[in-house]
Parts: structure tokens; C-alpha cells; sequence
């Protein structure tokens, strides 16, 4: 078994900043090798010395560094391209030993050509017999021992024993420290009728290898699954599956997804899985793989991938929670599994410490809780989410309206049609099963038309719009990319119940907050100032400051969605959207809830004022009459009470880890 690890990646020539970017990751995440490509075609070209001159001391004095030496010059090259062995095959030696001299000290293994039965590393079709390969790769391997560095074999790619014993036989295994496996299950076609596992496989190679070379070691030099299908918690379960698998080392491809401008050898997008193949995304955001090995190591992966395993076996209807380890989510399953229903968890574990949540609800709940971890984006997902289910809550989607603006193709295809995912799939089971969709006050759009009047807060001068707020009779306005996908989804929910029968509601939220929430500086502001402020650090407020949202806490909104889903169910509630807020009880302006954390924590909050974001309110404040007319609802829980119980659970849980007595003069100083 594998106990440390290492990432693949390639880097071009000029990647100065992506070198940079993946050390500091590699290193956060704990990865103690790095194997990458020295190019002898890109060497010889112009300018290429020099890349090579920064890169692999760059590198070698960081990571323990596995350069793998490939590529023929074309104009060396018998094909003329750079998968043709060399016209004079002694030259690839010569040019190894050329990178043991220049380079040799930030390494001390050498990988031997990459993946020879590739046609697009390895032209076999010149080299039917490998007599070619085996002359050229063993007499470098020869003078690598010679000169007191280890030579390892390139890893196959799918495996071939009949291959593996040909290089023994050849005396080629004689002369290495490692040979290299590579092996990508559940991601390339090609291997899904030969992949047997990782203890056939190796098992294969082990005896191969005792039989020319027993002191031969296995590295698993390049594995990887791809996230094209945002299935990140089947890449954590992969990369689980090979630290497990009987090899010395393993090497993961790769750190980062491929740019989307950059080709792969077949082309450029000839096979969008080799987009996808990083733990952090094309532009660096940590998938749940990274996120795990940066926060807790190889322990958390193995605990995460351990823990969605299917249990649902009894014959239950389960409650499904769509984004059921998010905020609103976790809290909702909570309640509902504390009252003894079984719940199925479906999130596709995206968002930054929402498996926290996940592993609590887990702890607390145990076999009622049933995770899926799926993306809206997948309808199989969601058909086999719906299949059995009671009733169904609709929380999933894309939260943040900056990232809308910065991916409004993502935006749509999660929230929009990630809803007609869901509704599609409850339509197939052939059951009224209750829906009720989380959608946003987004949908009024920026109320530009509000005629706001003068003072220390943004306030409309319409009175009756001042007492009571925001009414469904509201024009919808579409606004921003999020609000927009947002708004189709609301739609159709609503139209899916007139269209198709659907039991259906909507619930267009205001400003929720409270425990489990996860703040940042696009969603979840309360959280977010508060983490900010216990942390001694400066707040940005985008705007004045003077806006007002009304602010509802999370167990409100919790009731809130039990009730409406008994009413929606018992078929007294249908096709109706209602405004679900902290109502003008609640209303507040950011510099309010500033002056507040200032009290609550002891001191003042520095803030610096930004330019206001698009699509931004001036004032929004729902109207909840209907609402509370509808399932006798109002929230209970004012808006300093919550806040000063959200910063006394941050406190203890989320910043520096305070112990309960430490976080309860935070519960206590409002009254103070």
C-alpha cells in the first residue's frame, strides 16, 4: 500500500505563473512527489534550455522531483514527428546523461519515455517488435545506474503484461529501480473491458518483475478520474482506491484541470475528459479532493469516501434533500431526521466545508441518513434520487451572483436546467410527490423603480411599501445571470404544477443566516462579516453600506419549509410562490449589522467601501402576509438574538476552534 502520494503535470514552456500556483498547492495538500515531462523536443527548440534551466531546479528544490525524458526532436526523428525513435538511438542516451549533468542534483530517479504502447508517444508501428524501444530506453537505463541515478520504466497505458514480460526478457527490467503502471479506471472507454483492479493488475506486474527483477519496484506513475460529469466525490473515492492499491508510490493526474485553450495531443477538445482530470479546477478553485487533502489530509479522504456508501435497504419513503449538506440544507435535514424520518442527502459536495456538515448530520443520524453524492447536472442522479421518494426540497444550485457574471453557462445549466433535471425525474415516477423550490428575491430584480428617500438607511417613500415590503404581485424582473437562471427555475416549477399535476410551491428567500452557514464574500454576508471580524481582519462592503435586507434566521426558515411542505402535500397549497424573509421586523442595514459585530465582538470592524455590484438592491424586504396566512407562520427569532447566537457558533466551530465557554460571552454580551 501507498502511504505518500504525488501529482502529475505537465507544464509548457512559459508557465512561470502555473509553476508557482502548483507548488503552493502541492504543498498544501501534502503531496511528497512531483513527476513532470523534459522534453527533449521542447528542449532543443528555441528558448527551450532556458525553460528547462528555470523549471527543474524550480521544482527539484521543493518536491521530490521524477522528470519523465521523452519526445524525439522531429528533426532527429525517423517519422519526423516527436513520437519516432531517434535516427541514431544512442542519441536519446546522450541526451539523458546531458540532463544528468545539467540537472542532476534536484533529482534522483529518471523516468524512462512515457507510455511506449501509445502511438502518440511511441510509434510502434516502426517498432513492431520493440527491438527499437528496447535498445534505445535500456542503454539509457544502463548509463543512468553508471552514472548513480535510478532509472524507471514507462508505465503502459492500458497495462500489457505480455508487454511487461517482454522488457525482462530483453534485460531492460534488469537495468530499472522502478517500473512505471498507468491505469485510469472509471474515466477512459479503452479500459473498460480489461480493468480487473488494482491487486490483478499489480498482482501481474509483481510476478513479472520477481521473475527478472525482485529488488523492482512498482510506482503507480499515472492514475487519475476524471470530474467531467462534476462527480468530484467518485475522483476522492479513486484517489482512495489507488493509496490503497499494492504499489510503492503514487502519482495522480494531475494538480489542475488543462486550460480549455491549451490542446491535448489528439487535439483541442477532441475528449472533454481531459479538461477535468485536476483536483483544482481550470482556475484554481480546489474540488473536494484538494479541499480534502489541504484541510485534513489523507485520513479525510479515506473518511469521505468511506462515508457516502449506499444504506437506504429498508422500504421507506425517504424525504430528499437537494443541497442537503449546504446551510439551509444540513439545518432542514436535521430537524426532519431528529424527528424520525429518513433522509436522502443529495449534494454534489461543491461548495467549501459543506462535508463538515455533511459528517455531523452523519454522527448525529447515523442509517437514516442516507448521502447522495450527485449533481443536478446528472439526470440518471436525479431520476434514481426521485424514484422513492415522499417529497422532495429543492435547495441545490448556484448561490452567488459574481459567479454568475463570471460563468453564466454554469449558472444556467445547474440552476435551470438542473431544476428541469429534477422536476423531470419526479414526473417519471408516476406519484404526486411534493415539491417546494428554494428561489430568491432576484427574481423582483434591482427595484430600481423604488423611489428611495434620504437618511442614515436606504428606505422607499411609498409607506405602505415601507410597512410591509416586497408582495408576490411584484412584476417579475429578471436580473444578473443568477437571477435569471434562478427565475426560470421558479417558472417552471410553478408551470410544472399547472402543466403536469405536480404538487409544487416556491419559496423566493430573503437574507437567511444562522449555524452551519459557510459565509463568504459572494453568499452568506452575516456569516461572512461575522468570520471576518473574529478573526481581528477588514470587512468590504460593496456600496455605501446603507442598504437594507431583511435577515432571517435558519430555524425560522426551517419551520417555514416543514409547514409549506404539509400544506403543499395535503393538496390545500399548489402552484403558488410565497416571499420567505425576516419580514420589516427584521429589516436592517449593513452598517447596522456592523455596529452590531462591532458590540458583539469587542471592539470596532475596520471596513472599506467597494463599488456597488451589479444587480444589487438598495432595499429589499419581504412581504411574508401571504406566507403566514397560508401555514400560520412568523419568524420567531429576532435579528440581533440570531446574531449574536451565529457569532457564538462561529466562534466555537469555525474560527480558531473556541471551546463553548470561550464562544459564551459572545451569546451574552447583546444583553449586557
Amino acid at each position: 500500500m501507498s502511504r505518500d502520494f504525488g501529482f502529475v503535470e505537465w507544464f509548457r514552456p512559459g508557465d512561470h505563473d502555473r509553476v508557482e500556483e502548483a507548488l503552493e498547492g502541492l504543498a498544501t495538500s501534502g503531496a511528497r512527489y512531483l513527476r513532470t515531462h523534459l522534453s527533449w523536443a521542447d528542449y532543443v527548440t528555441p528558448g527551450g534550455s532556458d525553460w528547462f534551466d528555470w523549471l527543474i531546479p524550480r521544482l527539484g528544490r521543493e518536491i521530490d522531483l521524477l522528470p519523465c525524458i521523452h519526445y524525439t526532436p522531429p528533426s532527429l526523428s525517423r517519422t519526423g514527428r516527436s513520437s519516432g525513435p531517434p535516427h541514431e538511438l544512442k542519441s536519446y542516451a546522450d541526451f539523458v546523461d546531458h540532463a544528468l549533468t545539467r540537472y542532476g542534483r534536484h533529482f534522483s530517479h529518471v523516468e524512462l519515455w512515457n507510455e511506449p504502447n501509445n502511438l502518440l508517444d511511441w510509434d510502434w508501428r516502426l517498432d513492431s517488435d520493440f527491438l527499437l524501444f528496447c535498445e534505445m530506453v535500456g542503454g539509457a537505463a544502463w548509463w543512468v545506474r553508471e552514472r548513480g541515478w535510478k532509472p524507471v520504466l514507462g508505465g503502459p497505458c492500458p497495462f500489457d503484461p505480455l508487454w511487461l514480460d517482454l522488457m525482462g526478457e530483453r534485460g531492460v527490467l534488469a537495468q530499472c529501480a522502478a517500473a512505471g503502471f498507468h491505469g485510469f479506471p472509471g474515466t477512459w472507454d479503452s479500459e473498460e473491458s480489461t480493468w480487473g483492479g488494482w491487486d490483478l493488475h499489480l498482482g501481474e506486474m509483481r510476478a513479472i518483475l520477481d521473475r527478472h527483477n525482485p529488488d523492482c519496484e512498482i510506482w503507480i506513475t499515472e492514475t487519475g478520474y476524471s470530474t467531467w460529469r462534476n462527480d468530484e466525490l467518485e475522483q476522492t473515492r479513486r484517489f482512495a482506491g489507488a493509496l490503497k492499491a499494492p504499489a510503492d508510490r503514487m502519482y495522480w493526474y494531475g494538480w489542475r484541470d488543462l486550460p480549455r485553450d491549451v490542446p491535448v495531443q489528439e487535439g483541442l477538445w477532441f475528449d472533454p475528459r481531459h479538461y477535468h482530470m485536476g483536483a483544482v479546477d481550470e482556475a484554481g478553485k480546489p474540488k473536494l479532493l484538494a479541499r480534502l487533502l489541504s484541510g485534513e489530509g489523507v485520513e479525510g479522504v479515506r473518511s469521505m469516501a468511506g462515508l457516502c456508501a449506499p444504506s437506504l435497504s429498508r422500504a421507506v419513503r425517504p424525504a430528499v434533500i437537494t443541497g442537503g449538506a449546504g446551510f439551509i440544507g444540513s439545518n432542514l435535514a436535521d430537524a426532519l431526521l431528529s424527528d424520525g424520518e429518513e433522509v436522502i442527502l443529495l449534494d454534489n459536495l461543491g461548495r467549501a466545508g459543506v462535508e463538515d456538515n455533511l459528517r455531523w448530520l452523519k454522527a448525529r443520524h447515523g442509517e437514516r441518513l442516507h448521502p447522495v453524492i450527485a449533481d443536478l447536472r446528472d439526470e440518471r442522479a436525479m431520476a434514481d434520487a426521485a424514484r422513492d421518494a415522499a417529497a422532495v426540497y429543492h435547495l441545490a444550485g448556484q448561490t452567488a451572483v459574481t459567479t454568475s457574471l463570471e460563468s453564466p453557462v454554469a449558472d444556467f445549466e445547474i440552476n435551470a436546467r438542473g431544476t428541469l433535471n429534477l422536476l423531470e425525474a419526479i414526473r417519471a415516477t408516476g406519484r404526486p410527490v411534493p415539491l417546494l423550490f428554494a428561489s430568491t428575491n432576484k427574481v423582483y430584480g434591482a427595484l430600481e423603480d423604488l423611489e428611495m428617500q434620504p437618511g442614515e438607511r436606504h428606505v422607499p417613500a411609498d409607506p405602505e411599501i415601507l410597512a410591509h415590503g416586497i408582495g408576490e404581485g411584484r412584476p417579475l424582473d429578471f436580473c444578473t445571470p443568477y437571477g435569471c437562471s434562478k427565475g426560470v427555475a421558479d417558472q417552471y416549477v410553478i408551470d410544472y404544477a399547472k402543466s403536469f399535476g405536480l404538487p409544487t410551491a416556491v419559496l423566493r428567500m430573503s437574507c437567511i443566516y444562522g449555524p452551519r452557514q459557510f459565509g463568504t464574500e459572494d453568499q452568506g454576508w452575516v456569516a461572512h462579516f461575522l468570520i471576518r471580524a473574529l478573526k481581528g481582519k477588514g470587512i468590504s462592503v460593496f456600496g455605501d453600506g446603507r442598504q437594507v435586507r431583511d435577515v432571517l434566521h435558519v430555524s425560522d426558515a426551517v419551520v417555514a419549509y416543514r409547514r409549506l411542505m404539509a400544506e403543499v402535500s395535503a393538496g390545500r397549497v399548489r402552484s403558488q410562490a410565497f416571499n420567505l424573509g425576516g419580514g420589516p421586523g427584521n429589516a436592517v442595514s449593513l452598517r447596522q449589522v456592523l455596529e452590531e459585530i462591532g458590540h458583539l465582538t469587542g471592539g470596532p470592524v475596520t471596513v472599506t467601501e467597494e463599488d456597488w455590484r451589479q444587480g444589487d438592491q438598495l432595499w429589499f424586504v419581504a412581504d411574508t402576509r401571504a406566507l403566514g396566512a397560508a401555514i400560520g407562520w412568523a419568524p420567531t427569532v429576532g435579528w440581533r438574538e440570531g446574531l449574536a447566537g451565529l457569532a457564538a457558533w462561529l466562534a466555537e466551530h469555525r474560527v480558531g476552534g473556541a471551546s463553548a465557554a470561550e464562544a459564551e460571552p459572545l451569546r451574552a454580551r447583546r444583553s449586557a
